[in-house]
Formats: structure tokens, sequence, C-alpha cells
């Protein structure tokens, strides 16, 4: 018998959404860390700033470790045994249109990160040139 799709593989291999987003929360989180040290901390006008990082910064961590947490708990479900389903539920147009939007949404991240990468690569390469 081939090896049978359960719920528990299902959530072990969308595990790796989580673990990739917060791979990327932690980015922008040591981005702000870096950004911080240009800031003058002995000028009054960037202690806004100083604050508005800091604070993001410590948001950002908690928010990876959060995602990782899901993305280990998640995997931990490989092996959970398939459990009955009932099969009317399943066919329920409700269960499709979840289904449907959690597609849609992750349309619309990736014509996001498309746009924010192209930006950003410019942004390097002016930095590089600089």
């Amino acid at each position: 018998m081939p090896d049978q799709q359960t719920c528990g593989k299902g959530l072990s291999q969308n595990a790796a959404l989580a673990a990739k987003l917060a791979l990327v929360t932690d980015a922008v989180g040591d981005n702000h860390a870096e950004h911080l040290t240009a800031l003058d901390e002995h000028d009054p006008a960037a202690r806004r700033e100083r604050d508005a990082y800091t604070a993001l910064l410590t948001k950002h961590r908690v928010a990876a470790q959060q995602l990782r947490e899901i993305a280990d708990d998640m995997a931990g479900y490989r092996d959970m045994p398939m459990a009955p389903h009932d099969p009317v539920v399943m066919r329920d147009p409700k269960l499709r249109r979840a289904f449907e939007q959690l597609v849609a949404r992750e349309k619309e991240l990736r014509a996001y990160l498309d746009e924010r990468i192209e930006r950003e690569e410019g942004m390097l390469a002016a930095a590089r040139r600089g």
C-alpha cells in the first residue's frame, strides 16, 4: 500500500511555511538591530526612532519565536494517525471557501514579496555602488 496521506503528514508538510516566515521575521529584526547602530545615541532627535526600532525589534523576535514553535508543533504531528472525517462536512462549500481563501492570500503574499524584493534589490544595488 502506498504511503497514505494523512492530516498529520499534511500538517508536517505545511510546517515549512511557518518556519520560512520565522526566518524572514528574524531577518527583519536583524535589520532593525543593525539600523539602530547607525543612530547617534546622544542625539535627542534620534530618540523616537531608537524607541520605535527597539520596540519593533523586540516584537519581531517574539513573533519569530512563536512561528518557530508553530512550525515545530506542526512537524511533530507527522505520525499522527488518520482519524475518521465526516464526508459530508469535507464536501461543505465552507471548507472549500476557506481553502480558496488561503490560496488567494498566498498569491497576494507572493505578489507582495515579488514587488518588495525588486525594490530591495534596487536598494542593495545602490548600496553596493555607493
